[in-house]
């Protein structure tokens, strides 16, 4: 099944997916019962036009998963957000392979970015760490108060603020790209 499946860069004809990816995070995220933020079809869609996502998708057009990246601190902070993989695809590899993608993607348009991921996680916090991603603290990631914003729909957002956003449950991961 992984070899019809491809992994690429989003562009305009994938935004005919954004209401089921946004409906799948929100669904993974009440399964769970931690973790995923919503995201809203228009921020998928906005990120798919911007060329700013990595989808996976059959040869036959069906969604399989999708991540994307969004700037913080004027291009000092790349985050790779909103990893999902299509309940019939998971465990199959996907996960990794858009990781993968999408930190290539991340450090293609912004080489000297640091890439900060949070998750609760544990097989993301695998993929990070096999990327060269490492556990840093909540004042290691940007201070920007919008980018905190992204944890409003949280089941945890409540435990974030209480703690002045210092840390919660997800475990914060970042990439420090090598000097040349």
């Amino acid at each position: 099944m992984a070899g019809d499946i491809i992994i690429r860069t989003a562009h305009a004809g994938d935004v005919q997916y954004a209401d089921v990816i946004s409906a799948e995070m929100e669904s993974s995220a009440k399964a769970r019962g931690t973790g995923i933020s919503k995201r809203p079809p228009s921020l998928i869609r906005d990120k798919i036009l911007q060329g700013k996502a990595v989808i996976a998708v059959c040869k036959n057009g069906l969604w399989a998963g999708f991540s994307y990246l969004q700037t913080w601190e004027h291009g000092a902070f790349v985050s790779n957000s909103g990893l999902i993989v299509s309940p019939a695809f998971r465990e199959k590899g996907i996960a990794a392979l858009i990781k993968e993608k999408i930190v290539r993607l991340s450090r293609l348009l912004y080489p000297a970015a640091k890439i900060c991921s949070i998750t609760t996680s544990a097989a993301v916090m695998k993929l990070n760490n096999r990327l060269g991603f490492e556990p840093v603290t909540y004042a290691a990631l940007p201070q920007d108060p919008a980018f905190w914003e992204g944890c409003r729909s949280c089941v945890n957002h409540g435990i974030l603020c209480s703690k002045q956003r210092r840390n919660c449950l997800c475990t914060a991961l970042l990439f420090t790209p090598p000097h040349d």
